[in-house]
């Protein structure tokens, strides 16, 4: 089995979905994020809009608050986000705004993504990547929505 490098996107990836997995165990929809400068997680966070009764605690919202606080800057121009599952249009426009200089998504959202607006949504110097860990990402939604079903 081909060892993965501690920088490579597999490996943050597997960092976010920790976080997508705190959040599908506190019975929040499961969507993790990380934020790395220099190949280093700066920022980690989880879904957490049921705990936090706020509709605007997504993991990235809350990743990007973290991050910006850590950097003490609003700009994170040298920050890549990896999340879980692809952001909705209020998390794209906090990106927009933070200027990350990539976005890395696992599974796509096509009823709530962004990415049905296009691009365009993410800064013009943000570079976008989707796909990584895709299984593993759509598995843990498909899995707790399915147990959501089966418990109501």
């Amino acid at each position: 089995m081909k060892e993965l490098s501690i920088h490579s996107d597999d490996h943050f990836m597997r960092q976010a979905l920790k976080e997508a997995q705190k959040a599908y165990e506190a019975g929040e929809v499961p969507v993790g994020a990380v934020v790395v400068s220099q190949n280093t997680i700066i920022a980690r966070s989880h879904n957490q809009t049921e705990m936090l009764t706020d509709v605007t605690a997504h993991a990235e919202i809350l990743a990007i608050t973290s991050a910006a606080s850590h950097l003490g800057t609003k700009f994170l121009k040298h920050c890549t986000l990896f999340v879980t599952l692809e952001p909705c249009p209020m998390c794209a426009g906090a990106l927009r705004h933070a200027r990350f200089q990539r976005v890395v998504y696992g599974a796509a959202d096509e009823k709530q993504g962004f990415m049905r607006f296009g691009k365009e949504m993410l800064h013009p110097s943000t570079t976008l990547e989707y796909g990584v860990q895709h299984s593993a990402c759509s598995d843990i939604l498909t899995d707790f929505f399915a147990r959501k079903r089966l418990l109501h």
